[in-house]
């Protein structure tokens, strides 16, 4: 069973997508804010973070600069409403291992999450 972070700050939204992983079986956390996720990162073992990029108190790619400065490898998947080429360049080159645009079909995200997890 994987363990996975939610850092998500559209509290209906995170909680529909940890209702859809844990249908799948998945363990999983969410944080509201960008301080929050960052904390759990650096206290919890976790097989995935969701991270969105704009949240408040710290936007996620200052949430994964940080992680990947700390030797946090764990695989992130950014997803969020920032879907120009130059945002998913930004995100990908800031340390994200894929990058998905909102809304996110649930058959896909479980898909690549899957991928994700497995290449670690």
């Amino acid at each position: 069973m994987y363990k996975i972070l939610i850092i998500e700050d559209d509290k209906n939204l995170a909680q529909l997508t940890k209702l859809a992983l844990e249908k799948e079986n998945f363990t999983v956390d969410i944080c509201l804010d960008g301080a929050e996720g960052l904390y759990y990162m650096q206290e919890n073992m976790y097989d995935l973070v969701l991270l969105d990029r704009m949240l408040p108190s710290m936007d996620g790619t200052q949430v994964l600069k940080e992680a990947r400065q700390s030797n946090i490898s764990t695989p992130v998947i950014f997803l969020t409403a920032l879907g120009e080429l130059q945002d998913k360049v930004n995100g990908l080159n800031c340390g994200a291992d894929d990058y998905m645009v909102k809304p996110v079909n649930y058959s896909e995200l479980l898909a690549r999450a899957e991928a994700v997890i497995r290449r670690s």
